[in-house]
């Protein structure tokens, strides 16, 4: 199983928001730490975002992350709209 992480204040205070947005992103978090190259529409980016995954939290919510599978931990770039694409 994986953990969460954050590499910057802006990704933390993000990662936080999305948790309270909605009821349910606690437990789609959980599916997310079982396998997170495969659970919530979870996909590898392309361009500039190559070596990044996104999945989608509900609504418009989108996370996009890096996995560390050696430490096993799921990195958290961003949270928000589709506008984290940008």
């Amino acid at each position: 199983m994986y953990d969460f992480t954050t590499r910057s204040k802006k990704a933390e205070k993000q990662f936080h928001a999305a948790l309270m947005m909605r009821e349910d992103t606690s437990k789609k978090l959980e599916r997310l730490r079982q396998d997170p190259r495969k659970e919530l529409d979870a996909h590898p980016l392309r361009g500039k975002l190559e070596g990044k995954w996104s999945c989608w939290l509900g609504g418009n919510v989108r996370m996009i992350y890096e996995i560390d599978d050696q430490k096993k931990e799921i990195v958290v770039c961003a949270v928000g709209s589709h506008a984290v694409y940008g």
